[in-house]
């Protein structure tokens, strides 16, 4: 199962809005920064591959979830881009960072 077809399976979106009401709807990155930021999106902090894609542990365990507004999701995904050795290039090619 790709990522694409996980995040439509009923199963996920049934936790993903269990756990969104179980926060609250609030970003929790701002929120334990004392704002209170609407949040829009579940992320996994275990960031989904094909080797975990099918284990519930890590695509359904509230553990691993964390309720985002778009701004702190963003920031987690720029850091997750400079621990990569590597970027995709706008052709598709898969380059060193040390080369970019």
């Amino acid at each position: 199962m790709t990522r694409k077809e996980f995040y439509r399976t009923k199963a996920w979106q049934d936790c993903r809005n269990r756990y969104f009401e179980m926060v609250g709807g609030l970003c929790e990155t701002c929120r334990a920064k004392g704002k209170i930021v609407k949040g829009e999106i579940v992320h996994h902090k275990i960031e989904l591959t094909p080797d975990n894609i099918d284990n519930p542990d890590i695509t359904l365990n509230w553990d691993n979830l964390q309720c985002l507004c778009r701004e702190c999701h963003a920031e987690v995904h720029e850091l997750y881009e400079r621990k990569r050795r590597y970027k995709i290039d706008e052709l598709g090619r898969v380059i060193s960072r040390e080369n970019a």
